[in-house]
């Protein structure tokens, strides 16, 4: 079906109405939730004698672009059943049908909106939101959680092709991993092996220390040489935070660091890289949905309804939570290895999909 896609004045106001809305729902939610925090912190603030510039600079600026995108769907889907549901109840829409204006020309302002939020969504997640989560959980690990030091155990890595490293436990109270093994294979044989009863990293020389060291290398026609002593210092691909990353660390990179992030777990086979894929589809699954939820959100709310809009909003809470639930639960397909993170990340979006499709194809035009 073609349409005239020239800006008109309908566009206009409905974008405005869109994102004004969508910021002033933003700002109540956000000022209300921030209060609720700092009745559920203030002990800790006292306790522990955070300044107030580090609690409003350091943690409250940037927990609003985390919080702010984490909850967006809500927020989109909120904004156009409350406007639109208006609109229906003024018989704005009526009206706009009854001039000749098609339902899905009337879409076209909306989704116009729904890419400018989508956009907001996408660089904040790829640019601001990494940055503001390095010094929110900065300040979080002093000021609000106990610090806990972090115990690896059992941690095989491939740092470099062909070389293997293995530690039966790494504690972060003194960067020390314990029987430290490393060893390199060339042409599927085993080249030489090194074990250390402990492997303690330097952090101002940037090397290990390998304590009570023994060197075995293995020759081609079945022979050895064995070589051992109280400590030897050696530079290795593989840091300390290599041995406890998890899904706080990844939600500080950005989109470059996360990349190469995943390029080295996977080269290392290492089982954490799972945290990574799902914080970089996340990044691009949670934007998209601004379309999907504005196109369900037209949908139920352009009928002019008994009893007001209030059953439109009560309808458009439920479905924004459970768009988000389901994007959390989708996680656990991740960890349990039952589906791959492109797929499980994606699939709310998909069922979703389908469901404003359905929902759009049954809408009074």
């Amino acid at each position: 079906m073609k349409f005239d896609l020239r800006p008109k004045r309908l566009d206009a106001y409905i974008v405005s109405k869109f994102i004004s809305t969508f910021f002033v729902a933003l700002l109540l939610i956000i000022g209300i939730v921030i209060i609720f925090d700092i009745s559920e912190k203030i002990d800790d603030f006292v306790e522990k004698e955070a300044p107030l510039g580090a609690i409003i600079f350091d943690y409250y600026i940037n927990f609003i672009p985390y919080f702010m995108n984490m909850f967006s769907p809500l927020f989109v889907f909120i904004t156009v059943i409350f406007f639109t549901s208006k609109m229906a109840a003024d018989s704005e829409i009526v009206a706009i049908l009854s001039c000749g204006i098609s339902f899905h020309r009337m879409m076209v302002p909306y989704m116009f909106s729904a890419t400018l939020i989508a956009i907001l969504s996408l660089c904040l997640n790829l640019f601001i939101i990494p940055e503001a989560n390095k010094t929110r959980l900065d300040f979080e690990n002093q000021y609000i959680k106990e610090r806990t030091k972090s115990v690896g155990r059992n941690v095989h890595y491939q740092i470099a092709p062909g070389e293997f490293v293995f530690a039966e436990s790494f504690s972060s109270w003194n960067n020390t991993a314990y029987r430290f093994t490393l060893e390199e294979i060339r042409d599927h044989r085993l080249v030489s092996k090194l074990s250390a009863e402990t492997a303690v990293y330097d952090t101002t020389k940037g090397v290990w220390k390998l304590k009570k060291y023994f060197i075995r290398e293995y020759n081609e026609d079945l022979t050895d040489n064995i070589r051992s002593g109280k400590q030897i210092d050696t530079v290795l691909a593989l840091s300390p935070k290599d041995f406890y990353l998890n899904e706080k660390t990844v939600e500080t990179l950005t989109y470059s660091e996360l990349n190469e992030l995943i390029d080295t777990q996977r080269m290392r086979g290492d089982g954490n890289v799972k945290f990574a894929l799902i914080e970089k589809n996340t990044r691009f699954a949670l934007p998209f949905s601004a379309f999907i939820l504005t196109i369900m959100g037209v949908a139920l709310s352009s009928k002019k309804r008994r009893g007001g809009i209030g059953w439109n909003i009560g309808i458009g809470i439920a479905l924004a939570f459970t768009y988000i639930l389901f994007l959390r639960f989708s996680q656990m397909f991740v960890y349990t290895d039952t589906l791959p993170p492109s797929i499980a990340l994606w699939l709310p979006n998909v069922v979703f999909a389908v469901i404003a499709g359905f929902l759009y194809r049954i809408a009074p035009k």
